[in-house]
């Protein structure tokens, strides 16, 4: 193996079921050092389980990292009837409200029941838990997926969430960094400014990614603070992430952009890129699998160095082999958890 230090420094996406045999050359030529997967890429286990291994194959590198969005409820790629269909973090919120350990329970074991699903895949990343803190009359592109509407809630429930990954053998991303709670629209389709003095952030919605701060990976929130910074939104902004996401916030893991197909970024594929880089994104995301893109992508990334090779290193290092639980239990919980939520 070529070792992580030759993995380039972005996540690819990949168009289909398997990898076609220009997919496999450039991943052999560029050697993204991850792959993120999406609906469809996903039919069937044993067929995830050899687009994984020819992934890492192709890369020459059995630590490469393999990515999903498996949150649950709107954001699942896994489906049914593969896979079961989990609960949106909304549910977990409702029955922490009611009962705060209860709730914890629910959503770690949750999260460890979906962490299952995605070792047996060869899975390593899951792109949760969301710890934005919405507030009232903004887009619903977060919603449900929110863990609660106070600090308090969305930092005990994504810590339990994050714990319930990592003890299944996969490493969550701390997302949307530094907060996408009071985004206007939905970042996919154009950029959202959020209108707000540093100082209340700093009281609001920082809190949950300031406590949650050591967990390995982080994804930003393609979104403009002009009390920060009124130029360039924050997955394009030296000053956020080196101010607020690496100071204030004190995040220390490796940080991803948010895809960088979404419209709130401007210019093309290649200039993208070279931004969040630039800014101080340790690895550039790329989701559409569209392959013309995937080049320009690859053609302004760096191979991983410096800071964001040992964050990277440091990340890998929490992988661990998963711990033994009662699965049975696990299930018979989750489904009591759903049935009392809409009882």
């Amino acid at each position: 193996m070529n070792g992580t230090d030759s993995l380039r420094a972005f996540i690819s996406g990949c168009e289909g079921l398997t990898l076609s045999s220009r997919e496999l050359s450039f991943f052999r030529e560029t050697r993204p050092c991850g792959l993120i997967l999406f609906k469809r890429n996903c039919g069937t286990p044993h067929q995830v389980r050899a687009l994984t291994d020819s992934y890492r194959e192709a890369v020459d590198d059995a630590q490469a990292l393999v990515l999903i969005d498996q949150e649950g409820g709107r954001v699942q790629r896994l489906q049914p009837p593969h896979w079961r269909q989990y609960p949106p973090a909304q549910l977990f919120a409702q029955y922490h409200a009611r009962d705060p350990e209860a709730g914890l329970v629910a959503a770690r074991l949750c999260a460890r029941l979906i962490a299952r699903d995605l070792h047996e895949l060869g899975v390593t990343v899951n792109c949760a838990p969301v710890a934005d803190l919405p507030v009232p009359g903004a887009h619903d592109v977060i919603g449900d997926r929110a863990y609660g509407a106070t600090p308090d809630a969305v930092i005990a429930l994504a810590r339990a969430v994050a714990n319930g990954y990592l003890n299944g053998g996969v490493l969550p991303v701390l997302k949307h960094i530094p907060g996408h709670g009071r985004a206007g629209v939905d970042s996919h389709k154009s950029l959202p400014v959020i209108e707000c003095e540093r100082a209340e952030l700093a009281v609001s919605d920082f809190l949950p990614f300031r406590a949650l701060a050591d967990l390995p990976l982080g994804m930003t929130a393609h979104i403009l603070i002009p009390a920060i910074d009124p130029e360039a939104p924050s997955s394009a902004s030296s000053t956020i992430i080196s101010d607020i996401i690496r100071s204030e916030i004190g995040f220390d893991g490796l940080l991803m952009c948010d895809d960088l197909g979404m419209n709130a970024l401007a210019g093309n594929m290649k200039e993208r890129a070279r931004a969040v880089l630039a800014a101080g994104c340790d690895l550039a995301l790329h989701c559409s699998g569209i392959f013309a893109e995937m080049e320009d992508v690859a053609s302004q990334t760096p191979l991983l160095s410096g800071d964001a090779l040992r964050r990277f290193n440091s990340a890998l290092g929490r992988l661990k082999v998963p711990q033994a639980f009662d699965e049975d239990h696990a299930e018979r919980l989750l489904a009591a958890t759903c049935d009392n939520a809409t009882s």
